[in-house]
């Protein structure tokens, strides 16, 4: 796969160098270029932004400067766009699995008030551009947001992580446990300073270690992102399930839900 990244501090991108993305970069599963937007400016101060039109605070950034950059990086080439922004389609572990799939990627990294939106009706004629935000919250600028995507999306890649179940046992992976985040894991010892590892999962018994989990799943989902729970399939439910959740709908606050 190849990902380019357009940004006004491409030194942010340093930890793509390292732990799994940084390995798939050095095999060639993962082709990272990044691209400082600066060079398409043509001013002695390298101006990259402007004041807004209709007034406002802040600054926004230039469309002809965005436009070169674009039009260098991808040259005949139509990889899938993806703009960070507070204001885009939820960035999910469904969303992350689709792109994954994709051969070429293209990050703009936005920053002060975002990027004249004529650069995403420009692209969007011509491509697939796509505006994607990472949480409820306002970041400085899309480089953290891009980290982000990266990570995810890189590890889903064949060959990138060690052991390929790991993706599919991931919180909010489709199949069995999708809209459920993930229960408590626990490693050696099986005591550690007077806390021991349930004896569910010394047992060996495979079904039993499987039923306990998809039951601390639903238990941490509960307490955490109970909106997920309210989203649930009920055809996804067997009656174990209904009835943990029933008896979980009578705790009245999160350290009842816990027990």
């Amino acid at each position: 796969m190849r990902l380019d990244i357009v940004s006004i501090f491409p030194e942010y991108f340093a930890p793509l160098d390292v732990s799994l993305i940084g390995k798939a970069r050095e095999r060639g599963t993962l082709d990272v270029r990044v691209h400082q937007l600066r060079d398409w400016t043509h001013d002695v101060h390298k101006t990259v932004d402007d004041t807004p039109y209709g007034g406002g605070p802040g600054m926004v950034m230039k469309p002809e400067v965005w436009g070169e950059a674009i039009d260098a990086v991808i040259g005949d080439g139509a990889p899938r766009m993806i703009v960070p922004t507070p204001s885009g389609r939820p960035f999910t572990q469904e969303l992350a699995q689709e792109l994954a799939g994709e051969p070429w990627l293209l990050f703009a990294c936005g920053r002060y008030e975002g990027i004249d939106s004529r650069v995403m009706a420009e692209y969007g004629a011509r491509l697939r551009v796509d505006e994607v935000s990472i949480g409820d919250y306002v970041l400085a600028g899309g480089e953290v947001a891009v980290l982000v995507m990266v990570e995810a999306i890189g590890r889903l890649l064949p060959g990138v992580l060690g052991n390929a179940q790991s993706a599919v046992d991931d919180s909010f992976a489709p199949g069995s446990m999708r809209n459920l985040v993930e229960g408590p894991v626990y490693t050696k010892p099986p005591v550690w300073r007077g806390h021991e590892v349930p004896a569910v999962l010394l047992s060996g018994h495979h079904g039993k270690v499987a039923r306990w989990r998809r039951d601390e799943a639903l238990r941490r989902t509960m307490r955490n992102r109970p909106e997920l729970v309210a989203a649930l399939d009920p055809e996804t439910l067997d009656k174990h399930d209904r009835r943990l959740l029933e008896e979980l709908s009578f705790r009245v606050g999160p350290e009842d839900m816990a027990n």
